[in-house]
């Protein structure tokens, strides 16, 4: 008669989530978060003051920002805050597995 044991699981969000212990990262993942992270801070860029070169409402942009301002130390601050963010997950995603308890 053989006993089957059931493998070392792992629960996260209640349940939701299970997985071996000692499971690393897959690699489209490992890639996929810093991918989506540079798209982000690029489209911040890209459109920091809105679309103003639009062919139809691209005057009425550029007029919007002659009357109310800009938000650019804003969007550098949201453009840093991402960067920051990007290096903390890069060293989690790239850092060697530990010892997990």
């Amino acid at each position: 008669m053989s006993i089957e044991t059931k493998p070392d699981l792992k629960q996260y969000a209640d349940g939701w989530i299970t997985e071996r212990k000692g499971t690393g990262i897959p690699g489209f993942l490992k890639l996929a978060y810093p991918i989506i992270g540079i798209a982000i801070l690029t489209y911040i860029f890209m459109y920091i003051n809105g679309e103003v070169t639009h062919s139809t409402r691209g005057s009425l942009v550029q007029q919007l920002n002659a009357v109310t301002g800009t938000a650019d130390v804003f969007m550098f601050v949201v453009a840093g805050m991402i960067v920051l963010y990007l290096l903390i997950l890069a060293a989690y995603l790239f850092k060697k597995p530990g010892h997990e308890e």
